[in-house]
């Protein structure tokens, strides 16, 4: 069959990467791509938005299943938009109708969708643009840390954290009143602060059953030591020790079942992933967010880590047949680090010569921001290559992930030194 993925960073890497292994794999497009997926598939110079363009695409070239990789296309309606078109109805996406996709689009519709149907999350208030003296006076009656949250997509940036009230009553003007994450901010969550460990889990749904993908642990800050501000997303490790059988079981039946049931009570059609932002507080997992699209770098660890056929399982998700589909998993480590420009998450250069791109490595290396220019590879993001290692052992993930970043150069090039460390200290002192 043939295939269009939408997107260009390195999750749409790893996924082009994953599906190409499916004997069912025929032609296999990505819509824009980067430097990267032209090594497995075809690149389309097409915007991941521009849903005229991908349709006429789809049709010419006898695409039978789209699979949507960012979160734009998806709040935007992109499925809506080829279900309203007799010939583009007929083709199978991977990714929800702009209803469901609010589920990520608004975090005030997200939260009180969790609410709604009791899945277990942290206590939030919502405040809009002219209410940025009430939202002051809520600070005031909050415990510290004071989490605030943008309404709407921030490009995985529009959280801040601070222990400071003061520094949480400047953020939220500039938020509301400024428009620090632009329309994203014209609502802004003040939410209770959640003390625990963080990890994510990722659910393949055809909105009746449900398949669970190997869950990982992501690394937001720019910072070793988690320090500095938030980004997309530097590194990612799976599996996630203390996500163990018995955590998971709470996480599937106080979390994962509610929240299909939900979409299902509520009348909201679901054909894709549903990735779900944990906190584990004592042992009890809480909610911080839903996502409605594979994340950014865990993808990377986590396609590592899949055995199955994984295009038969998208398929059977988008065809609504997942009932009784199984997923096997590789119990080996998978580590992300994710190679960054100098100035990343604030102003960077691109255009930088990429070197040793070309050399065996002992990790794998997945393009993000990157593109071909004159049979050179040059940065083009921020986030420019996420590079895994796997081991039988989480240092050997983290060894191999580290000699292979360590080998490959360019003007400013940044990585966290530090991606699996706290994971290890927990396997030392378990």
């Amino acid at each position: 069959m043939n295939i269009l993925i939408i997107g260009n960073g390195g999750r749409e890497h790893a996924l082009a990467w994953k599906i190409k292994q499916s004997p069912q794999c025929g032609k296999l497009f990505v819509a824009p791509g980067n430097a990267g997926t032209s090594l497995v598939a075809t690149n389309v110079s097409i915007s991941v938005d521009d849903f005229q363009k991908l349709g006429k695409f789809c049709v010419d070239n006898s695409i039978d299943l789209v699979v949507v990789g960012p979160e734009v296309p998806l709040v935007k309606g992109i499925r809506n938009y080829f279900e309203a078109d007799p010939l583009l109805s007929k083709i199978l996406m991977i990714g929800p109708g702009s209803e469901g996709a609010q589920l990520e689009g608004s975090k005030d519709f997200s939260k009180q969708f969790m609410l709604r149907n009791h899945v277990p999350t942290a206590g939030a208030k919502t405040f809009y643009a002219n209410q940025s003296v009430e939202a002051s006076r809520f600070i005031d009656e909050c415990q510290p840390p004071f989490v605030l949250k943008a309404d709407g997509l921030a490009a995985g940036k529009g959280v801040i954290i601070t222990s400071d009230a003061a520094e949480a009553k400047a953020t939220l003007r500039e938020m509301l009143e400024e428009k620090k994450f632009g329309e994203a901010s014209a609502k802004v969550l003040v939410e209770e602060f959640l003390n625990g460990i963080e990890l994510s889990v990722f659910v393949l749904t055809d909105g009746e059953d449900y398949v669970i993908l190997p869950e990982a642990k992501d690394y937001k800050r720019i910072g070793d030591d988690d320090t500095g501000p938030n980004t997309g997303g530097m590194g990612s490790v799976s599996p996630v020790p203390f996500a163990d059988a018995a955590f998971m079981k709470k996480v599937e039946e106080k979390v994962i079942k509610p929240t299909i049931t939900g979409l299902k009570k509520e009348k909201i059609p679901f054909k894709g992933f549903i990735f779900i932002g944990l906190m584990n507080v004592k042992g009890e997992p809480y909610v911080i967010e839903y996502n409605t699209r594979m994340g950014d770098p865990e993808t990377q660890s986590v396609m590592a880590r899949i055995q199955s056929d994984f295009l038969e399982l998208l398929v059977a998700c988008a065809e609504g047949r997942l009932k009784g589909m199984k997923i096997e998993i590789d119990s080996d480590y998978a580590l992300t680090i994710v190679m960054a420009s100098g100035g990343y998450p604030d102003q960077y250069e691109k255009g930088k010569e990429i070197s040793d791109l070309e050399q065996t490595h002992s990790a794998r290396v997945f393009h993000a921001g990157t593109k071909l220019q004159n049979k050179q590879v040059l940065t083009d993001g921020g986030r420019v290559l996420g590079v895994t290692g796997k081991g039988k052992t989480l240092l050997e993930a983290q060894t191999k992930a580290y000699q292979t970043a360590k080998a490959i150069q360019w003007e400013g090039v940044y990585f966290r030194k530090d991606i699996g460390d706290d994971v290890l200290n927990l396997l030392i002192n378990q």
